[in-house]
């Protein structure tokens, strides 16, 4: 049961002001409020630090009542909510793992009625109490075990949406799909009898190609990055859809959506060049999908080897991800570099190289900051290259 007392004006007020405060002096100072603990105050400020930048909604928003921290840490954040959302119509959705409600929240903006299921009586408590705040009056909360819910009812949803929960019961991180909760594949059956389209959610540490290999009927992989880190990886299963499964790479920014879509199954045949004018680097999410073939005939660039995922160009094109003006290309002697620095500090990035960006600071004296970016890689013969840099905005 959520403890009520946290609402009323004074305690917020508190919680509100004391942002700031030293929360190991907080948890054994004396109570602050009767029939609050001072642990119940601290999990508040904590967690409401914890959405200024990834839930600023709910940051700002009065009388939002929290859960504990590890809740904010493993919920969505807004821009990667309102991205999944953009993405759903419909009439009905069906959350089975709604946890904090963030992604249901974005949800019902989208589709007449969100159905949120937690299985954690208290979180399914300050959801709801939440959903009113934010008058978002289309969402159903139920505090039950969704995958029997889901086997029991013979309701028809326009989606289902799943984030299965990546710790096991004794808290630990899992890595493998069916040792997450609820197992996917266990239960898709049920799933699919359900809807004809399903949306799963999974960290970024999901290997994709494991996804594939054991669950069936996925016709779309996006991976999803939040100013160049990537925050979740989607799949969309669907039966009717085609096998021919299309893949996207989107990292979201302040002031755009870089997007970048392909088919990894189409050929996609490289080409490779010394360094030209300029150089590209994709951003983490194409990364992750692995698309560094498909860039090379979308953007007309070369590769500069095999493994470096780095690229260059006479020309100056748009490109996801960051480009640099190569200044100087150098052969990798660090006393050379250590005196080309002498006076200069620089950014240094490593791809496909054999040393750490620690040893090489430490065999070159490179300070770090400043305006150059140095990469340390390999060039089209596989011998170590430097490559001098300004980056270009």
């Amino acid at each position: 049961m959520i403890n009520k007392n946290i609402l009323t004006k004074s305690v917020q007020d508190f919680i509100n002001q004391n942002l700031n405060i030293a929360i190991d002096k907080l948890l054994f100072s004396k109570p602050v409020f009767e029939n609050i603990n001072n642990s119940e105050l601290a999990d508040q400020i904590v967690a409401k630090n914890k959405c200024i930048k990834k839930l600023p909604l709910w940051f700002r928003t009065s009388n939002i009542y929290l859960p504990k921290p590890l809740s904010i840490e493993q919920s969505s954040s807004e821009k990667s909510a309102k991205y999944k959302a953009s993405l759903v119509r419909g009439k009905s959705l069906i959350d089975l793992t709604g946890g904090f409600g963030v992604d249901d929240y974005y949800f019902a903006q989208k589709i007449d009625k969100v159905i949120h299921c937690e299985i954690n009586k208290e979180l399914s408590e300050i959801v709801k109490h939440n959903t009113s705040i934010l008058k978002a009056n289309n969402i159903e909360c139920k505090n039950l075990d969704s995958t029997q819910y889901i086997k029991e009812n013979k309701n028809k949803y326009d989606w289902i949406f799943i984030d299965p929960s990546r710790r096991n019961k004794t808290k630990g991180k899992v890595f493998l799909i069916e040792d997450c909760s609820p197992n996917l594949p266990e239960i898709l059956d049920d799933l699919l009898d359900k809807s004809e389209n399903i949306m799963v959610k999974f960290a970024p540490m999901l290997d994709i190609s494991e996804a594939l290999r054991k669950i069936p009927f996925i016709y779309k992989v996006e991976v999803v990055a939040v100013d160049n880190n990537v925050k979740e990886i989607l799949l969309f299963i669907n039966k009717k859809e085609s096998n021919d499964i299309f893949y996207r790479a989107i990292n979201i920014t302040k002031h755009s959506n870089d997007i970048f879509d392909y088919y990894p199954l189409k050929t996609h045949i490289p080409t490779y060049s010394t360094p030209k004018k300029y150089l590209f680097e994709p951003n983490s999410a194409i990364n992750k999908t692995g698309a560094f073939l498909a860039i090379c005939s979308k953007f007309e660039i070369d590769k500069l080897s095999k493994n470096s995922h780095l690229y260059t160009s006479e020309k100056l094109i748009d490109f996801p991800g960051r480009r640099f003006e190569i200044i100087e290309t150098a052969q990798y002697k660090p006393k050379l570099l250590k005196n080309k620095f002498k006076d200069n500090k620089a950014n240094i990035a490593i791809k496909n190289f054999p040393d750490s960006v620690e040893k090489i600071r430490k065999k070159t004296k490179i300070k770090d900051g400043g305006n150059d970016y140095v990469f340390f890689t390999k060039d089209i013969n596989d011998k170590p290259m430097v490559l001098i840099c300004k980056q270009i905005f």
